[in-house]
């Protein structure tokens, strides 16, 4: 299956470092230009001498996605260097363990805005430029969260709910520019992020996972390629779940035991 993405351009906001490095290699590896950004020019540097080893010269800057104008920016100089932007992915945010009531209402806006008002940004500014190149195509970054909260990460659950249900509206009023809007949710994948949590738990989070191991960035990377593909071309407005089957039934144990 040819997935027609050779020449066009990916922006992938929080691309860096783990789901979104590996997402940069895919699209990479499918004759894509790609604009990666991110707030720590530390990451940046590591992700573009981890590139050059591969073969790849990527574009980086550095953009707050938190701020709409900061991501405007970012966007402007992907599209001075490579032209139409095609390919938009909101993968920036982040995660903290913490009760409920040991939250104050400043730090739960924050989740909020890290999680959700950074996808709020990243696809009116992913507006601006795919509806005057005639569309394309956006992904959001949602979580196993959006379907089953976590205890503990309160904010971050709510705040990914939200971006599942953001995404279904984006998609409807952006349709009539050509412009396709999706959302992904990982399950348990290997990254900076979970890799303290697979170390600890390894066995009570395997369990709830009935192909019995845990997803590798390149698992979901493949999968967003796909989404963004002609392939994919009338596939819009849902979420999409990569989690090894997690939510198929109860008690998953009974297929592997």
């Amino acid at each position: 299956m040819n997935l027609n993405l050779s020449g066009k351009t990916a922006v992938i906001i929080g691309g860096a470092t783990g789901i979104g490095r590996a997402t940069a290699l895919a699209y990479l590896q499918e004759g894509c230009h790609v604009a990666i950004c991110g707030r720590r020019q530390e990451k940046l540097d590591e992700a573009v001498a981890f590139f050059k080893e591969q073969g790849y010269d990527i574009f980086t800057g550095q953009a707050d996605a938190q701020n709409y104008d900061s991501l405007l920016s970012f966007g402007r100089a992907a599209e001075d260097r490579f032209g139409a932007i095609h390919i938009w992915i909101n993968n920036a945010g982040g995660n903290k363990i913490k009760g409920l009531l040991e939250y104050t209402t400043e730090e739960f806006r924050s989740m909020i805005d890290l999680n959700l008002t950074t996808v709020f940004n990243g696809c009116k500014a992913a507006w601006e430029f795919m509806s005057k190149a005639g569309g394309g195509v956006i992904l959001n970054a949602a979580s196993f969260a959006a379907i089953a909260p976590s205890a503990g990460r309160a904010p971050y659950s709510a705040a990914k709910a939200g971006v599942a249900s953001l995404t279904r509206t984006f998609a409807a009023e952006f349709a009539k520019d050509n412009i396709r809007v999706l959302a992904y949710i990982p399950g348990m994948i290997r990254t900076e992020m979970s890799q303290a949590s697979i170390e600890h738990y390894p066995e009570l989070l395997l369990k709830d996972i009935p192909m019995r191991r845990f997803g590798e960035p390149e698992d979901l990377a493949k999968v967003l390629v796909f989404m963004s593909s002609d392939a994919a071309g009338y596939v819009n407005g849902c979420s999409v779940e990569i989690s090894g089957g997690k939510r198929c039934v109860q008690n998953p144990q009974y297929s592997y035991e």
